[in-house]
């Protein structure tokens, strides 16, 4: 969440950047409930200080054998006051909590200003588009007889999931072993393993709930027992620093992992219905950085170079984005989205988002760290796509396909794929 103070120290500049971003604050009902919270508290020290003196003379008046029952009687009437006034003081900082959770972060400075994705800026495009002298086919046709399965997908759960068989399942998994092989062995990262369901308070923390919740899956272990289907291996990883003091030698920490992710889609009818680009279920390697508040954009770079760097390996065409304040995920502060070319739509598709959420998600949180005046200060958190395996596969499909409907491996896989080269009827 933001720093409640800039809200009290610099609410105008606040409410502007917000708006940049398509989010109308309630000025009005945020003044009017700080007010009530400076009343309560004011008059809650009030009747602190006061029944605090009366103790101090109640004991002074005993112990000079005088009758201390008025004075017991006032500290009654004190209590009494005291607590309506810190029940009241409670209720004002809880409604303001949670007006809080439900504000997205302050944009950057250096992000750019717009509405939506057409806002968007091209940082930069890398690869050469491969050209075709035959009527390119898109990852459904193509990979279909190969085992990607969306009918038994459907039969098995439902739209928007898919099956995987033979060689395409083979190819998946090797995709993702490779993504994360790349992370741990080269970027350094810690490669972890993460419980795929999270309790609400992991999801408070990074930002999903209370908001989003009908993006979530929910699963219940009783009548108010609920856990709650990754959405992202973003979650877990950052949580691992959920209500804890860091030491500022360990920073940043790196972590990696290959997850499933689940998301309803809730706001998504109607789009990408064919195929595989928007599915309740898929596999993703994520990144996550806790860092230094000093270096969290030097390790935003980096992230984006680590993602760049596995779509380099497999040669595949792709572009990076800095997303306008309009486009930005709820918890970002500044985001580039990595953009892979899909020859069968002639456009370039998002495979990888890498975000710097500042101390948003770390005051959610209580993630801190020691700082060089052994101070407790909030820590910086970072995710990204390391990358999504779904849409990679979709992409290395529609980029290697062959005249003969083959797809050609990229060499960087044919190890996970104990030598193979090409998908085929007879490997």
């Amino acid at each position: 969440m933001i720093d409640i103070n800039l809200l009290r120290e610099t609410l105008d500049e606040v409410v502007k950047k917000l708006k940049s971003r398509g989010y109308e604050f309630d000025t009005k009902f945020f003044i009017n409930l700080e007010k009530d919270r400076k009343s309560f508290q004011i008059k809650t020290q009030e009747l602190q200080e006061m029944r605090n003196q009366l103790s101090k003379n109640i004991g002074v008046e005993k112990s000079q054998g005088k009758n201390i029952d008025e004075l017991m009687a006032k500290v009654s009437d004190i209590s009494a006051d005291l607590k309506k006034f810190e029940i009241s003081l409670n209720e004002t900082q809880l409604k303001l909590n949670n007006y809080l959770l439900e504000i997205p972060n302050i944009p950057h400075d250096s992000v750019p200003f717009g509405r939506n994705e057409k806002d968007n800026v091209v940082v930069r495009e890398i690869g050469k588009k491969k050209t075709f002298n035959f009527e390119v086919k898109d990852h459904v046709d193509v990979a279909s007889q190969y085992g990607l399965d969306f009918d038994l997908g459907t039969k098995l759960s439902g739209s928007r999931f898919t099956l995987m068989r033979s060689q395409i399942a083979r190819l998946h998994r090797a995709i993702g072993q490779f993504m994360l092989d790349v992370q741990v062995n080269e970027h350094g990262y810690e490669e972890c393993y993460t419980p795929f369901l999270v309790n609400p308070e992991s999801l408070i923390g990074t930002g999903q709930l209370p908001k989003f919740e009908e993006d979530l899956f929910v699963t219940k272990r009783g009548e108010n027992d609920l856990l709650y289907l990754i959405p992202t291996g973003e979650v877990p990883l950052t949580n691992i620093v959920r209500d804890s003091i860091q030491n500022i030698d360990d920073l940043p920490i790196k972590l990696t992992a290959l997850t499933p992710c689940f998301r309803s889609e809730a706001g998504s009818y109607g789009k990408d219905t064919r195929g595989m680009i928007r599915q309740h279920q898929f596999e993703k390697v994520e990144m996550v950085q806790i860092t230094h508040p000093d270096q969290s954009y030097e390790a935003l770079e980096e992230m984006v170079r680590h993602a760049e760097n596995i779509l380099t390996k497999l040669d595949l065409p792709y572009r990076v984005v800095t997303l306008c304040t309009g486009d930005m995920g709820f918890g970002a502060a500044k985001t580039y989205d990595l953009e892979v070319w899909l020859p069968s739509q002639n456009t370039y598709r998002e495979i990888s988002s890498v975000s710097n959420c500042e101390s948003f998600q770390a005051r959610r949180m209580m993630a801190r760290f020691k700082d060089e005046n052994k101070k407790n200060t909030l820590l910086h958190t970072l995710n990204g796509s390391g990358l999504a395996v779904g849409r990679a596969l979709v992409a290395i499909i529609e980029n290697n396909q062959t005249k003969e409907g083959t797809i050609n491996i990229p060499t960087a896989l044919v190890p996970y794929m104990n030598g193979q080269q090409v998908i085929q009827s007879n490997p």
